[in-house]
């Protein structure tokens, strides 16, 4: 498992587990000669990417960062429809540091797709149970209220089983939420309408995870969104805001969906100066 420091702030990537998408899905209306010279696509046009929850110690709490593709969530037709190869072994990575599932406190969830929250629950006596018991579940308000009444268009990746067992640890906020001195979670919109990111700012370093509007490093073009993304142009707006932020700050951009980079940090320039990366 990767590891980095940010200030005082321990950070650990677990393993998740990872599905192939449509690298045109992937990367929205840009040309493939393009994108696939940044992010190489199998023989079906797929890329790999990750579903790899961020582990963060500070001040004695054990903080998750999204949930993974979870264990056992998906039926065998699913697991081929979404690419699926490998799941998760969040709870072997927490026993492996000497946690357990109880022992988070809290999930920031920075939006509720099914790539991200399948891991907050397990399958217990043919029920869903809640995976961290003593969590709190952070999301925003505009989220959280999306994931229990989806339109016609978000219902394909909010889905009731989802939430029903978890509902009671949710706690939403509405633009901003303070996780602790150092560590907060933004409402920006733009992949969803509740999507949110999280800064963390310590000692005089800075990390920020901009989750699914910078979803890999070969998003680092503020142009090249998701067709996935619900609102593109916002995540346009919010992608230029943050990224020019992380570069005066010299900030880590660490991501959940990368196969090759845990986090890394670019120059002016656009050019890597600092990576830690995935070991294959």
């Amino acid at each position: 498992m990767e590891a980095l420091t940010v200030g005082r702030v321990k950070l650990t990537w677990l393993n998740g587990g990872n599905n192939y998408l449509d690298g045109g899905a992937m990367f929205g209306v840009v040309p493939k000669a393009l994108w696939s010279k940044k992010y190489p696509p199998n023989e079906k046009n797929q890329i790999e990417l990750r579903a790899d929850p961020l582990l963060i110690q500070v001040d004695g709490k054990n903080i998750l960062v999204e949930a993974g593709m979870g264990k056992g969530r998906l039926s065998e037709k699913q697991l081929r429809n979404f690419g699926v190869t490998e799941e998760s072994s969040v709870d072997e990575c927490l026993r492996h540091l000497e946690l357990s599932v109880e022992d988070i406190d809290m999930v920031l969830m920075t939006h509720l797709h099914f790539d991200h929250v399948l891991g907050l629950t397990k399958m217990k006596k043919e029920e869903l149970s809640s995976m961290f018991p003593n969590a709190q579940i952070i999301t925003s308000q505009i989220e959280w209220n999306e994931m229990r009444e989806p339109n016609i268009r978000s219902k394909n990746t909010y889905w009731k089983e989802n939430w029903q067992a978890i509902e009671n640890q949710v706690v939403p906020f509405s633009t901003q939420y303070e996780v602790t001195k150092e560590i907060k979670m933004v409402h920006t919109g733009g992949h969803s309408a509740g999507h949110s990111i999280i800064v963390i700012e310590s000692a005089n370093e800075v990390l920020l995870h901009l989750a699914d509007i910078l979803p890999t490093h070969a998003h680092q073009n503020p142009l090249w969104v998701m067709a996935y993304d619900d609102y593109p142009m916002t995540s346009i707006e919010q992608k230029q805001k943050w990224i020019q932020y992380g570069l005066v700050h010299n900030a880590w951009f660490s991501f959940y969906h990368d196969a090759y980079y845990r986090a890394l940090k670019w120059n002016e320039q656009g050019e890597i100066i600092e990576k830690v990366e995935r070991r294959r």
